[in-house]
């Protein structure tokens, strides 16, 4: 449709989950009146990227069909004092919870729009009313890692078929946190897993992938600093 003078990729990012800051960050070193080819493959895209186009003055030209995503293209207009701004705000971003103690041991974690209920950190029964603080660290970190993947990989065009991550924890003494001995550390000691992929793409890419995602996790990046974390890949055909 157009001649672009950039391009970024969004993957399957959409407007509200870090897309408009990769197009301003690409939009930056642009001229005025120069065109940004943006990709992305998140449907809410169609609608939303015209409807921000209008409001920061820049010249939306229209879409078409690309190689398994869409192709926007914008002309840069002369407002683009935000971008700092913007950035700015977004590296002074705090995430927030409120944590209110309920019956029974419980605990109700809100979280901007979404509740979940927290049980006891060492509870040994395969059933349980809540899942422990244990269980959401560690959930914590394979969401991080899962999504970081997927969504690494929508911005780079991979394919992705499956991914699953299975991981276990322990902790150094789990007594000494229950309060029946009294020597030792309740602090997690290692964390290991299992980082199944499958995909059409070669393994060097997907081992690229792989590292890539974890020097960008900051769940990861975190808790390697205080515990053993070994994540195997495993590539599936």
């Amino acid at each position: 449709m157009h001649k672009a003078h950039a391009i970024c990729d969004g993957g399957d990012l959409d407007c509200g989950s870090g897309l408009l800051l990769i197009i301003k960050k690409s939009m930056d070193p642009l001229l005025n009146g120069q065109i940004l080819e943006v990709r992305s493959r998140e449907r809410s895209v169609v609608e939303d990227l015209p409807a921000w186009c209008r409001m920061v003055e820049h010249e939306f030209l229209g879409s078409e069909p690309g190689n398994n995503t869409m192709r926007f293209f914008i002309r840069k207009g002369s407002n683009q004092a935000e971008l700092e701004m913007d950035l700015q705000a977004a590296k002074g971003y705090e995430w927030s919870v409120r944590v209110r103690g309920e019956k029974d041991l419980t605990a109700k974690v809100h979280s901007r729009n979404h509740t979940f209920i927290a049980g006891k950190p060492a509870d040994f029964s395969p059933k349980v009313n809540a899942p422990s603080a244990i269980d959401y660290l560690l959930a914590s970190l394979a969401s991080c890692l899962t999504v970081g993947y997927k969504a690494q990989a929508s911005r780079k065009n991979i394919e992705i078929d499956h991914v699953e991550l299975s991981l276990k924890g322990s902790l150094e003494n789990v007594l000494f946190h229950m309060e029946l001995e009294d020597e030792g550390s309740p602090k997690i000691k290692q964390i290991v897993g299992t980082f199944y992929v499958s995909s059409p793409e070669s393994e060097e890419v997907l081992e690229e992938l792989w590292n890539h995602t974890l020097v960008r996790s900051p769940i990861y990046q975190t808790l390697k600093q205080v515990c053993r974390i070994e994540i195997k890949l495993s590539i599936v055909f």
